[in-house]
Formats: C-alpha cells, structure tokens, sequence
C-alpha cells in the first residue's frame, strides 16, 4: 500500500482540515459516477478514499505515525490481530461498489457525497432520496477526425464514432485549418440528475494535397507547361480548390514565373473573404524529346547564344 500522505498530495504535517480539504478535491475529481467505466480511476478513487480513511481519524493518524498500523490499517502483529474497517464501519466492509469510510464525527463519507453530488449515499453506492440532488453537467469529450486538403477548404460533411458506440455527422466548416478545434454542443457525456449533457470538441487535422499548399488563405500551385505554352503564351485549365479555372499564360513565360488567380484561395473566417491562388509554371520539355526538336535547339543556340546562370550570378 502506498503512504497515504502520498496519495492525497499532502505533507505529514498537514492539519486535519488540509488533509479534508485534499479528499474533498480529489474526490470530486475520481467519482467513478464522473468516469463511468474507466477502471484506472475507480481504483484511483478507492486508493484515495482508503487513504482519507487512516488520515481523516485523528486517532488513526497518529497510530500510522507512530508506526502501529499501516497504510491498510492492519496494526503490528506484535500488537494483536488488528479489526478490519468492515467490523468499524470502515473500508473493508461488505458494501457494493462504493464503501464507506471511518471519518471525523463532524465530517462523514454522506457529507463528502452530498457536497459532491447534492445528496447522500449508501454503502452499496446508490444515492438516498434523503437530500435534493444537485443536477450535474455531464463531462466534455475529445475527438480528432482527419480531413482531406480539399474537405477543409471547401466544406464537407463527416461521420465520426462517439464514445458511446453512436455516429454522428458533423459539418466541417469551409475554411477549416490544421488543429483547429470544433465544439459540439450538447454532445459530451450525459449529465447526472438531469444534468445537461457536457460537449465534444472535435480536433481537425487536414492531410497534405499532392499539388496544393496554403499559406493562411492563400493557395499555392506549382503548374507544368509545355515549351510551346510558354514560348507563344496559351489558354490552359487550371485546377484550384474551387475547380478548374481557365488562365492565360502570357507569351514568352519562363519556369517561375507566378500568376495570380484572384479570389480562388480559401475562405477566410474571420473576414469572410477569399484568398487567392498563386500559380507558379514549370516549363517542361517533351519526355522523350525527337531530333527534330533537339536539331532546331542546336541550330538555334549557334546563333543565339545565352547564358541564364551569369544572368543569375552564378557563372
């Protein structure tokens, strides 16, 4: 068993309203009622309790200082076969799911609940109708759902798997950027006592485009041409997040050159406007080029002599 100063954070010189201020926090906390089905905490949630248990009595306390019982509160063999919690009432009884624990007369496990959850209970766990229950809201949840580069900008409508075993079709606005987070109202965990339910926030990350890249709310394209696009200027289809555009590509365009396509961009959400597309060429030779081709080039070249890298500044 560990310390159970250790357990509820607190040092050994502690006042007895530390120790109870400690329990009343992580109690709130651990409330397996709050965590329904997570084993890890329930055991976190007994383990607290047991400690609250040693520590909460005084006289318990100072025999576990003095080194008479241990964490569990079984006293030194020397000193006698010690009586379990279940014979006082403590935290070894028979009850259910939730047991109770040996407390200050003035501060009992009920107290404990009551403050938590608006009521009392008893030791199989089950809330008594003794007290009003306070409604509680439901717990958040957390989700994250990958979209595709295009799903992101333009909008798209996508079916998630709740923690329930339930689906739901959620909206991803058009726009939507890397790590950003959604909010769904009302679609967390179910409240107790009539609580409203908590909320899921859905985490999105947007997979990478093969040929599109954003910059905020502009995009970028690197777009191929053929040397004769480039040499005589051309209309050509030009894709974009919006769908194919036509462009002109004006005469004697080079690999670099950008052109703009205003408004094609992504939608901006806070302003509400369009970014816009920049498209970068690539000039592009034949894969296979002909001797034709390669004869003209030759010929051309005798008489036209150029050097693009002394241009460049790096002759």
């Amino acid at each position: 068993m560990r310390d159970p100063y250790e357990v509820l954070g607190v040092g050994r010189s502690a006042s007895q309203d530390e120790i109870k201020k400690a329990y009343r926090k992580l109690a709130k906390e651990l409330h397996p009622d709050l965590n329904p089905g997570n084993a890890a905490v329930e055991q976190r949630f007994k383990e607290v309790s047991q400690a609250y248990g040693i520590l909460g009595d005084a006289d318990k306390r100072r025999r576990f200082d003095a080194g008479e019982i241990d964490a569990s509160g079984q006293e030194d063999p020397t000193r006698g076969f010690y009586r379990t919690y279940a014979e006082a009432g403590g935290a070894h009884g028979t009850g259910g799911k939730y047991t109770r624990y040996a407390f200050d007369e003035d501060f009992s496990a009920d107290d404990i609940f009551a403050d938590l959850f608006g009521g009392a209970f008893r030791r199989d766990g089950r809330h008594t109708e003794g007290r009003q229950r306070t409604p509680q809201r439901g717990a958040d949840v957390h989700y994250t759902v990958e979209v595709d580069f295009l799903e992101a900008a333009a909008g798209a409508r996508k079916r998630i798997q709740l923690s329930d075993g339930k689906t739901l079709d959620v909206t991803i606005p058009e726009g939507t950027e890397e790590g950003q987070t959604l909010r769904l109202k009302g679609k967390g965990r179910q409240g107790l006592y009539g609580g409203p339910h908590g909320d899921a926030f859905l985490e999105v990350h947007v997979a990478p485009h093969r040929h599109f890249t954003r910059k905020g709310s502009d995009v970028h394209l690197e777009l191929p041409v053929t040397l004769a696009e480039a040499l005589e200027g051309a209309q050509i289809n030009v894709p974009t997040v919006h769908g194919k555009v036509a462009m002109k590509v004006p005469s004697g365009a080079n690999t670099g050159t950008t052109l703009r396509l205003k408004g094609k961009g992504i939608k901006d959400r806070t302003a509400g406007t369009y970014g816009d597309q920049f498209v970068k060429l690539k000039v592009m030779l034949p894969e296979q080029p002909d001797a034709e081709l390669t004869d003209f080039l030759a010929k051309w070249s005798e008489k036209h002599p150029y050097d693009p890298r002394r241009k460049a500044g790096l002759a």
